[in-house]
């Protein structure tokens, strides 16, 4: 079960709790899920009792029973807690790689993207970026953001773009440069991840200007050094971009994707190809490793919504490097090795590799930045 799938399991079970009179609050639209915070405890926790008990006028660990009641034994949930004063937790059931998996390869690129910030009445976000390099590519990304999350998007510049935002970082903004003197804003706009965009939204977009010219950087390692840092920080830029080692977070997530396609060769070349299904460890060690690269791809679509509703690229950023670090030690065990022949377990391990590889995929593709199959 993915967060997507759990919000709204959890939203389903709201709204049975209200239609049978049990709470009687207005349902809201959308239910977030995220990794237990400290005394929290399984994979997943919600604080949805908490936001219902003042208007359902109950205590807040009183609402969270009446959910707990009905969520236990839910499809793709295996245990259901209440810690705090009113946190939900959630453990997912056995079941949940393969179907993951499964729903990864179904969805390709797109798997994360949706309509959580999509209007009903036809409204568009303007984008307005400032004529500064860091600025064009923070608006550019914004733009696929929000559009992977359902937002009509125009995105435009304080006047022309230069030649090499368009040439060597390849910007493409949809508006006509401007240069109309409506006042901006001295700090990144935030939107609320809980609320829908205004009908007519404007928002300037201005992080820190970068200290030195990154187009020599080449296109996809000055996007990175531009999108790496959050929009309030001022980022680096130089040739530790550029080096093609661990230090190098670009490196790794590239390097990652790269290996997981090479696998995808290798194993075609064997006579097999990725099946999902349970992955068996081959190390005492591998459970552990493989629940940590199961619960980061399970919780892109989360990384994706949350990114693009408080425009903040950095988030996916580090979530592609959290995804790349979690796939690394599962390599070695894709393949047979000597006389071993391809097992089932080979191949959903090579499948569980290919969605970590189309995740990486999809979310590089989304900061503009190259995916290479080969590295």
């Amino acid at each position: 079960m993915t967060p997507v799938e759990l919000s709204r399991t959890v939203l389903h079970a709201v709204r049975r709790a209200v239609e049978e009179g049990e709470l009687s609050v207005a349902v809201p639209e959308r239910v977030r899920v995220a990794p237990p915070g400290p005394g929290g405890c399984g994979d997943y926790a919600t604080n949805v009792a908490l936001q219902l008990a003042r208007p359902a006028g109950q205590p807040a660990l009183r609402v969270a029973e009446v959910l707990r009641a009905r969520l236990m034994g839910a499809g793709g949930i295996s245990e259901v807690v209440v810690t705090g004063p009113g946190f939900i937790n959630f453990r997912v059931g056995g079941t949940a790689p393969g179907e993951l998996v499964r729903e990864i390869l179904r969805r390709g690129e797109r798997y994360g993207h949706g309509a959580s910030l999509a209007e009903r009445d036809g409204g568009v976000v303007r984008l307005r970026a400032a004529r500064d390099v860091r600025a064009v590519v923070h608006g550019d990304v914004l733009a696929r953001l929000l559009r992977s999350q359902g937002a009509s998007v125009q995105v435009s510049c304080v006047g022309p773009l230069e030649e090499g935002w368009r040439g060597v970082l390849e910007v493409r903004f949809d508006l006509p440069d401007s240069d109309d003197g409506r006042p901006g804003t001295d700090h990144p706009s935030h939107i609320d991840s809980h609320s829908h965009i205004d009908r007519h939204s404007h928002i300037d977009v201005r992080p820190v200007p970068a200290p030195a010219d990154p187009l020599p950087l080449g296109r996809d390692a000055a996007r990175w050094a531009l999108l790496w840092p959050a929009p309030h920080d001022r980022p680096r830029i130089g040739e530790e971009h550029l080096v093609q080692r661990e230090s190098n977070p670009l490196f790794r997530v590239r390097y990652a994707h790269a290996r997981c396609r090479g696998l995808l060769r290798n194993a075609a070349d064997l006579g097999f190809g990725p099946e999902p299904g349970a992955v068996e460890p081959r190390e005492a060690q591998e459970p552990q490793e493989t629940q940590v690269l199961l619960r980061a791809l399970a919780d892109h679509p989360r990384v994706l919504a949350a990114a693009a509703a408080h425009h903040a690229p950095d988030r996916l950023a580090r979530h592609l490097v959290t995804v790349a670090d979690a796939v690394l030690p599962l390599f070695p065990a894709v393949l047979p090795m000597g006389e071993e022949k391809p097992s089932a377990a080979h191949r959903a391990r090579l499948a569980l590799a290919v969605a970590a590889g189309t995740v990486l995929a999809g979310g590089l593709s989304l900061l503009g930045i190259d995916a290479p199959d080969h590295l």
